[in-house]
């Protein structure tokens, strides 16, 4: 008679255990490889490997068991680009008076398992700019309060 392996422990395998005759193996969702071990389970680096759909504009970002092509960075007005992640409003335009000297995009990776509350990230004025004031302040992406500033 068969004996189910895995029924014994939910250890065996990282992902999914299938019982076999005399045996077991394990499986991996899909975006993950099975590595040498035979039992744990590794993210697929589409973007790494060229495996994507990406249109040559965007950017492939890399993301467990996936991946996402993101949209190159456009300025609103009355910002100008000045590199590929920032955007800059000059001082001469009326339309600059009240708002952010420049503003920088960034893509980060979120890893998951982290004890929380964490710091992320750390952002810092400078005094480059005398009589300048900062503000820092999460403007979209955070409707469930996930995140916090200090």
């Amino acid at each position: 008679a068969d004996m189910d392996e895995c029924s014994f422990s939910e250890f065996l395998c990282q992902h999914e255990c299938v019982n076999g005759p005399g045996s077991y193996y394990c499986i991996c969702p899909s975006g993950y490889n099975l590595l040498d071990d035979s039992r744990s389970c590794q993210d697929i680096n589409e973007c790494e490997n060229r495996n994507f759909t990406c249109t040559p504009q965007q950017t492939c970002y890399n993301i467990p068991g996936e991946y996402k092509c993101l949209d190159p960075v456009r300025c609103e007005e009355p910002y100008l680009q000045i590199s590929d992640n920032r955007c800059m409003c000059p001082a001469e335009n009326p339309g600059c008076r009240d708002q952010p000297f420049t503003i920088l995009y960034r893509v980060m990776d979120m890893v998951s398992g982290r004890s929380v509350p964490s710091d992320i990230f750390q952002m810092q004025a400078t005094t480059r700019y005398p009589g300048a004031y900062y503000i820092f302040q999460i403007k979209s992406g955070n409707e469930g309060r996930e995140f916090y500033m200090r």
